[in-house]
Protein backbone atom coordinates (compact mmCIF):
# COMPACT_ATOMS: atom_id res chain seq x y z
CA UNK A 1 0.00 0.00 0.00
CA UNK A 2 2.69 2.27 0.49
CA UNK A 3 4.35 1.64 -2.08
CA UNK A 4 1.37 2.33 -4.32
CA UNK A 5 1.11 5.57 -2.96
CA UNK A 6 4.79 6.66 -3.16
CA UNK A 7 4.29 5.91 -6.92
CA UNK A 8 0.88 7.83 -7.34
CA UNK A 9 2.28 10.78 -5.38
CA UNK A 10 5.20 10.62 -7.70
CA UNK A 11 2.91 10.36 -10.89
CA UNK A 12 0.54 13.43 -10.04
CA UNK A 13 4.23 15.24 -9.16
CA UNK A 14 5.27 14.15 -12.29
CA UNK A 15 2.45 15.22 -14.32
CA UNK A 16 1.84 18.74 -13.00
CA UNK A 17 6.03 19.25 -13.29
CA UNK A 18 5.95 18.23 -17.23
CA UNK A 19 1.92 19.46 -18.27
CA UNK A 20 2.16 22.02 -16.32
CA UNK A 21 5.50 23.65 -14.94
CA UNK A 22 4.24 23.44 -11.53
CA UNK A 23 7.29 22.11 -9.78
CA UNK A 24 5.19 22.23 -6.32
CA UNK A 25 1.94 21.77 -5.87
CA UNK A 26 0.44 23.73 -2.48
CA UNK A 27 -0.72 20.10 0.25
CA UNK A 28 -3.97 21.40 -0.30
CA UNK A 29 -4.04 20.82 -3.95
CA UNK A 30 -1.92 17.49 -3.50
CA UNK A 31 -4.48 16.23 -1.04
CA UNK A 32 -7.92 16.82 -3.28
CA UNK A 33 -5.52 15.55 -6.32
CA UNK A 34 -4.58 11.79 -4.63
CA UNK A 35 -8.53 11.67 -3.55
CA UNK A 36 -10.19 11.81 -6.68
CA UNK A 37 -7.84 9.70 -8.16
CA UNK A 38 -8.95 6.75 -5.27
CA UNK A 39 -12.41 8.14 -6.44
CA UNK A 40 -13.48 10.37 -3.49
CA UNK A 41 -15.39 13.17 -3.82
CA UNK A 42 -13.61 16.28 -2.78
CA UNK A 43 -15.00 19.64 -1.44
CA UNK A 44 -12.38 22.46 -1.99
CA UNK A 45 -13.16 26.16 -0.26
CA UNK A 46 -10.57 28.24 -1.28
CA UNK A 47 -10.29 31.58 -2.36
CA UNK A 48 -9.51 32.97 -6.08
CA UNK A 49 -5.76 32.61 -6.59
CA UNK A 50 -4.42 29.71 -4.61
CA UNK A 51 -5.24 27.14 -7.58
CA UNK A 52 -8.26 25.70 -7.00
CA UNK A 53 -8.25 24.95 -11.18
CA UNK A 54 -5.38 23.30 -10.86
CA UNK A 55 -6.61 19.88 -9.03
CA UNK A 56 -8.95 19.00 -11.38
CA UNK A 57 -6.50 19.58 -14.58
CA UNK A 58 -3.72 17.78 -13.03
CA UNK A 59 -6.32 14.96 -11.86
CA UNK A 60 -7.94 15.02 -15.17
CA UNK A 61 -4.29 14.45 -16.83
CA UNK A 62 -3.22 11.60 -14.95
CA UNK A 63 -6.66 10.03 -14.62
CA UNK A 64 -6.73 10.28 -18.91
CA UNK A 65 -10.39 10.36 -18.90
CA UNK A 66 -12.98 12.94 -19.42
CA UNK A 67 -13.39 16.02 -17.00
CA UNK A 68 -16.83 17.58 -16.94
CA UNK A 69 -16.14 20.90 -15.36
CA UNK A 70 -19.81 22.82 -14.77
CA UNK A 71 -19.20 26.99 -14.81
CA UNK A 72 -21.88 29.32 -14.83
CA UNK A 73 -20.67 32.09 -16.68
CA UNK A 74 -19.53 31.87 -20.73
CA UNK A 75 -16.90 34.55 -19.38
CA UNK A 76 -15.49 32.32 -16.44
CA UNK A 77 -15.61 29.40 -18.93
CA UNK A 78 -13.22 31.21 -21.60
CA UNK A 79 -10.71 32.10 -18.74
CA UNK A 80 -10.38 28.85 -17.42
CA UNK A 81 -10.25 27.19 -21.41
CA UNK A 82 -7.46 29.87 -21.68
CA UNK A 83 -5.67 29.04 -18.58
CA UNK A 84 -4.95 25.25 -20.30
CA UNK A 85 -4.16 26.61 -23.56
CA UNK A 86 -1.52 28.61 -22.19
CA UNK A 87 0.31 25.14 -20.79
CA UNK A 88 1.10 23.55 -24.86
CA UNK A 89 1.25 20.25 -23.56
CA UNK A 90 -1.55 20.08 -20.99
CA UNK A 91 -4.52 18.04 -22.55
CA UNK A 92 -6.73 19.44 -24.54
CA UNK A 93 -10.19 21.85 -23.18
CA UNK A 94 -13.51 22.74 -24.79
CA UNK A 95 -16.21 24.97 -23.66
CA UNK A 96 -19.65 24.12 -25.70
CA UNK A 97 -21.88 27.21 -24.83
CA UNK A 98 -24.08 29.95 -26.77
CA UNK A 99 -21.13 32.05 -27.18
CA UNK A 100 -19.52 29.81 -29.87
CA UNK A 101 -21.93 29.16 -33.38
CA UNK A 102 -23.71 25.84 -33.99
CA UNK A 103 -20.61 25.14 -36.11
CA UNK A 104 -18.09 25.60 -33.69
CA UNK A 105 -20.29 23.59 -30.57
CA UNK A 106 -20.54 20.84 -33.31
CA UNK A 107 -17.22 20.66 -33.67
CA UNK A 108 -16.57 20.49 -30.77
CA UNK A 109 -18.75 17.53 -29.49
CA UNK A 110 -16.85 15.80 -32.26
CA UNK A 111 -13.81 16.41 -30.79
CA UNK A 112 -15.21 14.89 -27.46
CA UNK A 113 -16.70 11.55 -29.52
CA UNK A 114 -13.42 11.05 -31.10
CA UNK A 115 -11.65 10.99 -27.64
CA UNK A 116 -9.36 13.83 -28.41
CA UNK A 117 -10.47 15.92 -25.03
CA UNK A 118 -9.70 16.00 -21.87
CA UNK A 119 -11.57 18.97 -20.30
CA UNK A 120 -15.09 20.17 -21.63
CA UNK A 121 -16.78 23.14 -19.79
CA UNK A 122 -20.72 23.27 -20.26
CA UNK A 123 -23.23 25.48 -18.14
CA UNK A 124 -25.12 24.10 -15.58
CA UNK A 125 -28.42 24.38 -17.83
CA UNK A 126 -27.38 22.36 -21.11
CA UNK A 127 -27.30 19.41 -18.66
CA UNK A 128 -30.46 19.06 -18.70
CA UNK A 129 -30.55 18.21 -22.36
CA UNK A 130 -30.72 14.57 -22.81
CA UNK A 131 -29.29 15.19 -26.11
CA UNK A 132 -26.38 16.61 -24.08
CA UNK A 133 -26.31 13.50 -21.22
CA UNK A 134 -26.32 10.67 -24.11
CA UNK A 135 -22.66 12.61 -25.32
CA UNK A 136 -21.81 12.42 -22.03
CA UNK A 137 -22.66 9.19 -21.23
CA UNK A 138 -20.97 7.73 -24.37
CA UNK A 139 -18.14 9.51 -23.40
CA UNK A 140 -17.24 7.93 -20.18
CA UNK A 141 -16.77 10.55 -17.70
CA UNK A 142 -14.14 10.29 -15.32
CA UNK A 143 -14.79 13.11 -12.95
CA UNK A 144 -17.16 15.78 -12.43
CA UNK A 145 -16.08 19.41 -11.18
CA UNK A 146 -18.75 21.57 -9.80
CA UNK A 147 -17.51 25.74 -10.22
CA UNK A 148 -18.94 27.73 -7.85
CA UNK A 149 -20.97 25.11 -5.71
CA UNK A 150 -22.09 27.24 -3.69
CA UNK A 151 -24.72 28.19 -6.31
CA UNK A 152 -25.75 24.90 -5.42
CA UNK A 153 -26.90 25.98 -1.75
CA UNK A 154 -30.46 27.74 -1.41
CA UNK A 155 -28.75 29.88 1.62
CA UNK A 156 -26.12 30.94 -0.91
CA UNK A 157 -26.28 34.14 -1.99
CA UNK A 158 -25.53 33.11 -5.78
CA UNK A 159 -28.28 30.10 -5.61
CA UNK A 160 -29.24 28.85 -9.11
CA UNK A 161 -31.52 26.20 -9.86
CA UNK A 162 -30.02 24.93 -12.52
CA UNK A 163 -27.76 24.05 -9.47
CA UNK A 164 -30.04 21.73 -7.71
CA UNK A 165 -29.85 18.82 -10.26
CA UNK A 166 -26.38 18.00 -10.48
CA UNK A 167 -26.80 15.89 -7.77
CA UNK A 168 -28.97 13.67 -9.66
CA UNK A 169 -26.75 14.80 -13.04
CA UNK A 170 -23.78 12.81 -11.24
CA UNK A 171 -26.01 9.69 -10.73
CA UNK A 172 -26.89 9.57 -14.18
CA UNK A 173 -22.87 10.07 -15.34
CA UNK A 174 -22.03 7.19 -13.57
CA UNK A 175 -21.28 8.60 -10.40
CA UNK A 176 -17.50 9.38 -10.82
CA UNK A 177 -15.95 11.07 -8.34
CA UNK A 178 -17.48 14.84 -7.72
CA UNK A 179 -15.14 17.86 -6.92
CA UNK A 180 -16.96 20.83 -5.08
CA UNK A 181 -15.05 24.33 -5.64
CA UNK A 182 -16.30 27.88 -4.30
CA UNK A 183 -14.32 30.62 -2.81
CA UNK A 184 -16.60 31.16 -0.45
CA UNK A 185 -19.02 29.29 2.40
CA UNK A 186 -20.18 29.23 5.77
CA UNK A 187 -20.34 25.66 7.67
CA UNK A 188 -24.39 25.52 6.66
CA UNK A 189 -23.46 26.12 2.77
CA UNK A 190 -20.85 23.69 3.17
CA UNK A 191 -23.35 21.08 4.66
CA UNK A 192 -25.93 21.91 1.79
CA UNK A 193 -23.11 21.39 -1.39
CA UNK A 194 -22.25 18.33 0.23
CA UNK A 195 -26.57 17.32 0.58
CA UNK A 196 -27.24 18.40 -2.65
CA UNK A 197 -24.39 16.89 -5.00
CA UNK A 198 -25.15 13.48 -2.94
CA UNK A 199 -21.37 13.71 -2.06
CA UNK A 200 -20.47 9.86 -0.11
CA UNK A 201 -18.05 10.99 2.81
CA UNK A 202 -16.41 13.51 0.44
CA UNK A 203 -12.88 15.18 1.61
CA UNK A 204 -13.11 18.71 2.66
CA UNK A 205 -10.25 21.18 2.70
CA UNK A 206 -10.33 24.84 3.62
CA UNK A 207 -7.88 26.82 3.35
CA UNK A 208 -6.98 30.25 3.05
CA UNK A 209 -10.12 32.38 4.31
CA UNK A 210 -8.15 35.02 6.11
CA UNK A 211 -7.37 38.03 4.40
CA UNK A 212 -5.01 40.05 6.61
CA UNK A 213 -3.88 42.54 3.61
CA UNK A 214 -7.21 43.30 3.72
CA UNK A 215 -8.05 46.54 5.90
CA UNK A 216 -11.57 46.82 7.07
CA UNK A 217 -14.09 49.43 7.76
CA UNK A 218 -17.44 50.85 8.03
CA UNK A 219 -18.80 53.98 7.65
CA UNK A 220 -22.26 54.70 9.88
CA UNK A 221 -25.01 57.24 8.01
CA UNK A 222 -27.87 58.26 9.25
CA UNK A 223 -29.31 60.15 6.04
CA UNK A 224 -29.19 59.00 2.67
CA UNK A 225 -27.51 61.91 0.46
CA UNK A 226 -24.60 62.36 3.48
CA UNK A 227 -24.27 58.37 2.45
CA UNK A 228 -23.95 58.98 -1.14
CA UNK A 229 -21.46 61.75 -1.17
CA UNK A 230 -19.28 60.20 1.19
CA UNK A 231 -18.86 56.92 -1.11
CA UNK A 232 -17.99 59.08 -3.74
CA UNK A 233 -15.40 61.15 -1.87
CA UNK A 234 -14.20 57.22 -1.09
CA UNK A 235 -14.11 56.68 -4.51
CA UNK A 236 -12.49 59.81 -5.91
CA UNK A 237 -9.51 59.14 -3.24
CA UNK A 238 -9.37 55.74 -3.64
CA UNK A 239 -6.63 53.78 -4.75
CA UNK A 240 -7.44 52.20 -7.93
CA UNK A 241 -8.20 50.36 -9.68
CA UNK A 242 -11.18 49.79 -7.60
CA UNK A 243 -14.84 48.67 -7.68
CA UNK A 244 -17.91 50.08 -6.00
CA UNK A 245 -20.96 47.84 -5.57
CA UNK A 246 -24.51 49.31 -5.18
CA UNK A 247 -27.44 47.99 -4.96
CA UNK A 248 -29.38 49.43 -8.29
CA UNK A 249 -28.59 49.07 -11.98
CA UNK A 250 -30.01 52.67 -11.77
CA UNK A 251 -26.82 53.57 -9.13
CA UNK A 252 -24.17 52.10 -11.60
CA UNK A 253 -25.23 55.27 -13.56
CA UNK A 254 -25.05 57.71 -11.42
CA UNK A 255 -22.21 57.29 -9.05
CA UNK A 256 -20.27 56.91 -12.05
CA UNK A 257 -21.54 60.19 -13.31
CA UNK A 258 -20.88 61.48 -10.06
CA UNK A 259 -17.65 60.54 -9.99
CA UNK A 260 -16.30 61.71 -13.58
CA UNK A 261 -17.57 64.80 -12.98
CA UNK A 262 -15.40 65.33 -9.70
CA UNK A 263 -12.62 63.67 -11.35
CA UNK A 264 -12.80 63.48 -15.27
CA UNK A 265 -8.99 62.13 -15.66
CA UNK A 266 -10.58 58.91 -14.17
CA UNK A 267 -11.87 56.28 -16.26
CA UNK A 268 -15.06 55.00 -14.93
CA UNK A 269 -17.89 53.11 -16.21
CA UNK A 270 -21.19 51.26 -15.09
CA UNK A 271 -21.88 47.60 -15.18
CA UNK A 272 -24.84 45.48 -14.72
CA UNK A 273 -26.85 42.49 -15.26
CA UNK A 274 -28.97 44.12 -17.50
CA UNK A 275 -26.45 44.95 -20.48
CA UNK A 276 -26.24 43.79 -23.65
CA UNK A 277 -23.02 40.76 -22.73
CA UNK A 278 -20.94 41.78 -25.33
CA UNK A 279 -21.02 45.27 -23.67
CA UNK A 280 -20.23 43.19 -20.29
CA UNK A 281 -17.71 41.21 -21.92
CA UNK A 282 -16.10 44.63 -22.91
CA UNK A 283 -15.71 46.04 -19.78
CA UNK A 284 -14.47 42.60 -17.89
CA UNK A 285 -11.39 42.36 -21.14
CA UNK A 286 -10.61 45.72 -20.04
CA UNK A 287 -10.83 45.79 -16.76
CA UNK A 288 -8.77 43.16 -16.83
CA UNK A 289 -5.95 45.13 -19.11
CA UNK A 290 -6.15 48.36 -16.94
CA UNK A 291 -8.03 50.56 -19.08
CA UNK A 292 -10.75 51.28 -16.14
CA UNK A 293 -10.21 52.74 -12.67
CA UNK A 294 -13.43 52.47 -11.46
CA UNK A 295 -15.95 50.03 -12.43
CA UNK A 296 -19.66 50.55 -10.41
CA UNK A 297 -21.28 47.54 -10.34
CA UNK A 298 -24.14 45.35 -9.17
CA UNK A 299 -23.72 42.21 -7.40
CA UNK A 300 -23.53 40.96 -11.18
CA UNK A 301 -19.95 41.88 -11.27
CA UNK A 302 -18.76 39.10 -9.36
CA UNK A 303 -17.56 35.85 -10.45
CA UNK A 304 -14.61 35.21 -13.00
CA UNK A 305 -13.39 39.12 -11.31
CA UNK A 306 -9.74 37.60 -10.96
CA UNK A 307 -7.46 40.52 -11.75
CA UNK A 308 -4.79 40.43 -8.86
CA UNK A 309 -4.10 44.12 -8.47
CA UNK A 310 -7.12 45.67 -7.47
CA UNK A 311 -6.76 47.74 -4.78
CA UNK A 312 -9.75 49.22 -3.37
CA UNK A 313 -13.91 47.55 -2.87
CA UNK A 314 -16.25 49.97 -1.84
CA UNK A 315 -19.86 49.18 -0.88
CA UNK A 316 -22.11 51.66 -1.47
CA UNK A 317 -24.86 49.85 0.27
CA UNK A 318 -24.71 46.74 2.15
CA UNK A 319 -24.83 43.45 1.11
CA UNK A 320 -27.77 40.74 1.71
CA UNK A 321 -25.18 38.66 3.70
CA UNK A 322 -21.61 38.33 4.78
CA UNK A 323 -21.39 35.40 2.26
CA UNK A 324 -21.43 37.91 -0.80
CA UNK A 325 -19.82 40.65 1.10
CA UNK A 326 -17.02 38.53 1.49
CA UNK A 327 -17.20 36.96 -1.64
CA UNK A 328 -16.79 40.99 -2.92
CA UNK A 329 -14.39 42.41 -0.85
CA UNK A 330 -12.43 39.39 -1.85
CA UNK A 331 -12.23 40.91 -5.23
CA UNK A 332 -9.25 43.05 -3.74
CA UNK A 333 -5.61 42.35 -2.80
CA UNK A 334 -4.92 39.25 -4.44
CA UNK A 335 -2.00 39.57 -4.76
CA UNK A 336 -1.13 40.09 -1.28
CA UNK A 337 -0.26 43.26 -1.65
CA UNK A 338 -2.55 45.91 1.02
CA UNK A 339 -5.89 46.88 0.06
CA UNK A 340 -8.54 48.30 1.57
CA UNK A 341 -12.58 47.48 1.54
CA UNK A 342 -15.13 50.33 2.73
CA UNK A 343 -18.72 49.67 3.72
CA UNK A 344 -20.88 52.58 3.78
CA UNK A 345 -23.74 51.38 6.41
CA UNK A 346 -26.91 52.86 7.05
CA UNK A 347 -29.66 51.17 9.43
CA UNK A 348 -32.53 52.01 7.05
CA UNK A 349 -31.03 50.10 4.11
CA UNK A 350 -31.18 46.75 6.30
CA UNK A 351 -34.42 46.84 6.87
CA UNK A 352 -35.58 47.43 3.46
CA UNK A 353 -33.34 44.14 2.67
CA UNK A 354 -35.24 42.21 5.44
CA UNK A 355 -38.21 43.62 3.83
CA UNK A 356 -37.54 42.75 0.59
CA UNK A 357 -36.30 38.85 1.48
CA UNK A 358 -40.58 38.01 2.55
CA UNK A 359 -41.79 36.38 -0.69
CA UNK A 360 -43.26 33.60 -0.23
CA UNK A 361 -45.17 31.86 -2.83
CA UNK A 362 -48.85 31.24 -3.27
CA UNK A 363 -50.16 27.79 -1.45
CA UNK A 364 -52.58 27.65 -4.68
CA UNK A 365 -49.89 28.11 -7.14
CA UNK A 366 -47.53 25.10 -5.11
CA UNK A 367 -50.94 23.18 -5.03
CA UNK A 368 -51.69 23.94 -9.31
CA UNK A 369 -48.14 23.12 -9.66
CA UNK A 370 -48.59 19.53 -8.15
CA UNK A 371 -51.68 18.46 -9.47
CA UNK A 372 -50.16 19.42 -13.24
CA UNK A 373 -47.14 16.84 -12.67
CA UNK A 374 -49.11 14.53 -10.58
CA UNK A 375 -52.36 14.56 -13.79
CA UNK A 376 -49.62 14.03 -16.06
CA UNK A 377 -49.34 10.26 -14.72
CA UNK A 378 -45.20 10.14 -15.97
CA UNK A 379 -42.05 11.97 -15.39
CA UNK A 380 -43.18 16.22 -16.79
CA UNK A 381 -40.02 18.34 -17.45
CA UNK A 382 -40.59 22.15 -16.07
CA UNK A 383 -41.29 23.55 -19.57
CA UNK A 384 -44.15 21.16 -19.77
CA UNK A 385 -45.46 22.32 -16.36
CA UNK A 386 -45.37 26.26 -16.97
CA UNK A 387 -47.34 25.45 -20.74
CA UNK A 388 -50.41 23.97 -18.42
CA UNK A 389 -49.79 26.62 -16.25
CA UNK A 390 -50.18 30.52 -16.16
CA UNK A 391 -47.02 31.05 -14.31
CA UNK A 392 -43.96 32.12 -15.52
CA UNK A 393 -40.70 30.17 -16.29
CA UNK A 394 -38.99 31.36 -13.20
CA UNK A 395 -42.30 31.30 -10.62
CA UNK A 396 -42.69 27.80 -11.90
CA UNK A 397 -39.08 26.38 -11.53
CA UNK A 398 -39.34 27.87 -7.75
CA UNK A 399 -42.43 25.90 -6.86
CA UNK A 400 -40.90 22.78 -8.27
CA UNK A 401 -37.66 23.24 -6.82
CA UNK A 402 -39.62 24.04 -3.22
CA UNK A 403 -41.79 20.70 -4.34
CA UNK A 404 -38.89 18.80 -4.75
CA UNK A 405 -37.39 19.77 -1.68
CA UNK A 406 -40.36 19.17 0.34
CA UNK A 407 -39.83 15.62 -0.32
CA UNK A 408 -43.62 15.98 -2.67
CA UNK A 409 -42.03 15.73 -6.01
CA UNK A 410 -38.89 13.05 -7.12
CA UNK A 411 -36.76 13.54 -9.87
CA UNK A 412 -35.02 11.52 -12.55
CA UNK A 413 -33.45 11.37 -16.14
CA UNK A 414 -36.99 12.04 -17.48
CA UNK A 415 -38.20 14.66 -15.53
CA UNK A 416 -40.20 15.46 -12.12
CA UNK A 417 -42.96 12.82 -10.40
CA UNK A 418 -45.42 13.41 -7.89
CA UNK A 419 -45.25 11.25 -4.87
CA UNK A 420 -48.35 9.16 -5.63
CA UNK A 421 -49.48 8.96 -1.38
CA UNK A 422 -48.83 12.63 -0.96
CA UNK A 423 -52.70 15.33 -1.76
CA UNK A 424 -52.06 18.73 -2.94
CA UNK A 425 -53.05 20.39 0.46
CA UNK A 426 -50.47 18.32 2.30
CA UNK A 427 -47.77 18.93 -0.89
CA UNK A 428 -48.26 22.52 -0.57
CA UNK A 429 -48.06 23.47 3.09
CA UNK A 430 -44.73 21.21 3.18
CA UNK A 431 -43.31 23.21 0.44
CA UNK A 432 -44.70 25.99 2.19
CA UNK A 433 -43.08 24.79 5.31
CA UNK A 434 -39.55 24.97 3.30
CA UNK A 435 -39.96 28.32 1.79
CA UNK A 436 -40.66 29.98 5.47
CA UNK A 437 -37.81 27.90 6.76
CA UNK A 438 -35.38 29.86 3.96
CA UNK A 439 -37.48 32.98 4.74
CA UNK A 440 -35.86 33.28 8.73
CA UNK A 441 -32.55 31.67 7.66
CA UNK A 442 -32.10 34.96 4.29
CA UNK A 443 -33.52 37.52 7.31
CA UNK A 444 -31.14 35.99 10.10
CA UNK A 445 -28.31 36.24 7.74
CA UNK A 446 -29.31 39.97 7.17
CA UNK A 447 -29.41 40.36 10.94
CA UNK A 448 -25.77 38.77 11.00
CA UNK A 449 -24.85 41.47 8.21
CA UNK A 450 -26.17 44.24 10.45
CA UNK A 451 -23.91 42.83 13.43
CA UNK A 452 -20.89 43.02 11.37
CA UNK A 453 -21.54 46.60 10.20
CA UNK A 454 -22.15 47.38 14.13
CA UNK A 455 -19.63 45.49 15.40
CA UNK A 456 -16.98 47.65 18.40
CA UNK A 457 -14.51 44.81 18.43
CA UNK A 458 -11.82 43.05 16.03
CA UNK A 459 -13.91 43.11 12.38
CA UNK A 460 -11.43 40.37 11.07
CA UNK A 461 -12.75 38.09 13.55
CA UNK A 462 -15.92 38.55 13.81
CA UNK A 463 -16.13 38.02 10.21
CA UNK A 464 -13.86 34.60 9.96
CA UNK A 465 -15.82 33.34 13.12
CA UNK A 466 -18.90 33.57 11.04
CA UNK A 467 -17.62 31.13 8.50
CA UNK A 468 -16.05 28.77 11.23
CA UNK A 469 -12.86 29.62 11.75
CA UNK A 470 -11.42 30.44 15.15
CA UNK A 471 -9.13 33.76 14.89
CA UNK A 472 -7.51 34.09 18.70
CA UNK A 473 -4.88 36.83 17.54
CA UNK A 474 -5.57 40.28 17.42
CA UNK A 475 -6.90 41.73 14.13
CA UNK A 476 -4.70 44.49 13.38
CA UNK A 477 -5.84 46.04 10.06
CA UNK A 478 -9.57 47.00 11.03
CA UNK A 479 -11.30 50.64 11.60
CA UNK A 480 -11.94 49.37 15.55
CA UNK A 481 -8.33 48.04 16.16
CA UNK A 482 -6.92 51.10 14.52
CA UNK A 483 -9.18 53.43 16.80
CA UNK A 484 -7.96 51.86 19.96
CA UNK A 485 -4.21 51.67 19.02
CA UNK A 486 -5.13 55.46 18.00
CA UNK A 487 -6.21 56.04 21.44
CA UNK A 488 -9.47 57.18 19.99
CA UNK A 489 -11.33 53.67 20.70
CA UNK A 490 -12.90 52.00 24.11
CA UNK A 491 -10.58 48.63 23.43
CA UNK A 492 -10.86 45.61 21.52
CA UNK A 493 -13.11 42.87 23.53
CA UNK A 494 -10.47 40.10 24.17
CA UNK A 495 -12.17 36.15 24.76
CA UNK A 496 -10.51 33.56 26.85
CA UNK A 497 -9.35 30.58 24.70
CA UNK A 498 -9.08 28.27 27.71
CA UNK A 499 -10.87 25.06 26.52
CA UNK A 500 -13.40 25.85 29.98
CA UNK A 501 -14.11 28.99 29.35
CA UNK A 502 -16.72 28.23 26.32
CA UNK A 503 -19.22 25.85 26.95
CA UNK A 504 -18.76 23.91 23.51
CA UNK A 505 -16.17 23.69 21.03
CA UNK A 506 -16.36 25.42 17.46
CA UNK A 507 -18.24 23.58 14.75
CA UNK A 508 -19.91 21.06 17.91
CA UNK A 509 -23.12 20.35 16.87
CA UNK A 510 -25.85 21.14 19.55
CA UNK A 511 -29.51 21.06 19.91
CA UNK A 512 -32.37 23.83 21.53
CA UNK A 513 -35.94 22.68 22.67
CA UNK A 514 -37.39 25.30 20.20
CA UNK A 515 -35.43 25.77 17.37
CA UNK A 516 -33.50 22.45 17.05
CA UNK A 517 -30.64 21.32 15.52
CA UNK A 518 -27.65 23.63 15.40
CA UNK A 519 -24.01 24.16 14.78
CA UNK A 520 -21.24 26.49 17.33
CA UNK A 521 -20.10 28.80 14.76
CA UNK A 522 -18.07 30.99 16.92
CA UNK A 523 -17.58 33.19 19.87
CA UNK A 524 -16.95 36.42 20.80
CA UNK A 525 -16.44 37.99 24.34
CA UNK A 526 -19.73 37.25 26.07
CA UNK A 527 -21.82 35.80 23.30
CA UNK A 528 -21.92 32.78 21.08
CA UNK A 529 -23.17 32.31 17.45
CA UNK A 530 -25.15 29.28 16.50
CA UNK A 531 -26.66 28.46 12.92
CA UNK A 532 -30.12 26.40 13.29
CA UNK A 533 -31.17 24.74 10.75
CA UNK A 534 -34.61 26.06 10.86
CA UNK A 535 -34.00 29.44 11.96
CA UNK A 536 -30.27 30.36 11.06
CA UNK A 537 -27.94 32.32 12.67
CA UNK A 538 -28.89 33.23 16.34
CA UNK A 539 -26.41 35.42 19.05
CA UNK A 540 -26.62 34.23 22.78
CA UNK A 541 -25.06 35.20 25.46
CA UNK A 542 -23.17 33.14 27.41
CA UNK A 543 -24.34 33.45 30.38
CA UNK A 544 -28.40 32.71 29.57
CA UNK A 545 -26.94 29.75 27.64
CA UNK A 546 -25.24 28.41 31.13
CA UNK A 547 -28.28 29.34 33.71
CA UNK A 548 -31.04 28.05 31.39
CA UNK A 549 -29.17 25.02 29.89
CA UNK A 550 -30.27 26.23 26.24
CA UNK A 551 -28.76 23.80 24.57
CA UNK A 552 -27.32 20.47 24.68
CA UNK A 553 -24.90 19.01 22.64
CA UNK A 554 -25.42 16.03 20.03
CA UNK A 555 -23.55 13.38 19.78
Amino acid sequence: MKNASTDRAAEIARTAAALFEWDDLRPAQFEAVEALLEGRDVVGLMPTGVGKSAIYQVAGAVMERLVVVVSPLIALQADQVAGLVGHPLAPKAIAINSGHTEAENDAGWEQLAAGSVTYVFLAPEQLASDATMDRLRSADVGLLVVDEAHCVSSWGHDFRPDYLHLGEIAEQLGRPPVLALTATGSEPIRDEIIERLRMNDPLVLSRGFDRPNLALSVVRHEEDHEKREAVVRDALSAQVPAIVYVATRRETTVYAAAISAERPDLRVVGYHGGQRSSERGQVHEAFHAGEIDIVVATSAFGMGIDKPDVRTVIHADVPDSLEEYYQEIGRAGRDGSPATAALHYRPEDLALRSFFASGLPGRADLRAVFTTVKAAGRPVGRTAVKDQLSLGKNAVSRLIDLLLEAGALSESRRGFSAVDSMTAEVAAASARDVAETRDRVEKSRIEMMRSFAEHPSRRRHFLLGYFGEDTPESCGNCDNCARVEAGTGQGVEERSDRQDAVPFQIHADVSHRVWGEGTVMSYEADRMTVFFKSEGYKVLALEAVAEHHLLEEVS
